[in-house]
């Protein structure tokens, strides 16, 4: 079987990567570049890479939900993406295309629905993205996370198969982390702003660092977008600081998304965004978090998904409109002196979790590369 998979989402692409094995010829296609003005290399090009998987990278113009001076120029974008769609499908002769959301994949949709291949789809979120919504219509079969997605989508169509949870994390879960059970080791703070980096969430950290690793490890993953130069300079705040201190502060551009079990393992606290797919992690190891919503998400999904964790009570929740470095300070503070509080609810937030989801969509893709 041939699979072409359209990244819109990096972890459960990843998910299903593994388990698909070797039998199967996988395209990626995806975004090599973070941003469009930023020429760093976007995560999911170096991991796909990384892993000899062989991934095309394709133009295409953004969704915009609403009118600015950028519309324009990114509807032109449109009919480029669907040209390269063209192209990269006929040369890679995919059995079946398995989309997981997000703008880039419009034009690979419309593309196979044109030379008549296969696509399946998979929606994270609790309702449904705009660009899953788009495509519905061209898609043969649709997989849903959660049970509330099924309102969006055809009736026929849809088949609910859970969230991806990628092996190395299940696989990390499992060893038990003998350091942090002793004294020695202070407690660790993981702090994300997902694949690309959060400036907000770096800004906010940036004003109680210092404070913080007075009483705790911290990994930092801050992105590596050029324009605020975000990783260079706590790099250069993490030289300055006592070799005592300073080893207690990792600073990474990137996590290596084989990396992130064994850090979730070991953390006592995430600080993080809310996009469902590291909500959907956070539940299955069930981990404590103070969750920072991106404020512009789609249908304010990600402050939806930042309430559905603090209503299991897994979590705290700060609106980036009016969040402040003492607040955060205060509340990670607070909650770590309080962890039992926030421990006993992980089996509920982990019984939330369908550890067979990946296994269930590759069903799908197999049916449907069988029977087209």
């Amino acid at each position: 079987m041939k699979v072409a998979i359209v990244g819109g989402h990096l972890a459960p692409a990843l998910s299903v990567v593994d388990v698909l094995g070797k039998n199967v010829k996988l395209l990626y296609i995806g975004r090599k570049h973070t941003f469009e003005a930023d020429k760093s290399f976007s995560l999911e090009y170096k991991t796909i890479t990384d892993l000899g998987i062989a991934f095309s990278s394709l133009t295409t113009g953004r969704l915009q939900r609403k009118f600015t001076r950028h519309t324009i120029q990114s509807l032109l974008k449109l009919p480029i993406g669907f040209g390269q769609s063209v192209a990269i499908l006929k040369k890679f002769k995919p059995d079946v295309v398995l989309g997981f959301g997000g703008y880039l994949q419009i034009p690979v949709v419309l593309a196979s629905f044109f030379l008549r291949i296969p696509v399946v789809l998979h929606e994270q979120t609790m309702e449904a993205g705009l660009a899953n919504k788009i495509c519905s219509s061209f898609a043969a079969r649709i997989c849903i996370s959660w049970e509330s997605s099924a309102d969006f989508f055809p009736k026929e169509k849809t088949t609910l198969t859970g969230n991806p949870v990628r092996k190395d994390i299940i696989r990390e879960s499992q060893i038990v982390n003998h350091k942090s059970q002793t004294n020695e080791v202070l407690p660790l703070i993981y702090v994300t702003g997902g694949s690309s980096g959060s400036h907000f969430i770096n800004t906010l950290i940036e004003g109680c660092v210092g404070k913080l690793l007075e009483n705790f490890r911290i990994i930092h993953q801050t992105g590596d977008a050029k324009d605020h130069n975000d990783f260079n300079r706590f790099l250069s705040f993490r030289k300055k600081l006592p070799s005592k201190i300073q080893e207690r502060y990792t600073v990474e551009k990137f996590i290596s998304p084989s990396k992130v079990g064994k850090i979730l393992r070991d953390a006592t606290l995430v600080i993080g965004r809310s996009g469902i797919n590291t909500v959907t992690e956070l539940m299955f190891t069930g981990k404590p978090c103070i969750l920072v919503p991106l404020p512009f998400s789609q249908n304010n999904e990600q402050f939806k998904n930042a309430l559905f964790l603090k209503k299991i009570g897994l979590a705290e929740v700060i609106s980036q409109n009016s969040a402040t470095s003492d607040m955060l300070l205060i509340l990670a503070n607070s909650m770590i002196g309080n962890i039992e509080k926030y421990i006993k609810n992980a089996d509920k937030a982990r019984r939330l979790v369908d550890l067979n989801a990946t296994n269930k969509i590759i069903k799908v893709l197999e049916h449907e590369a069988k029977n087209h």
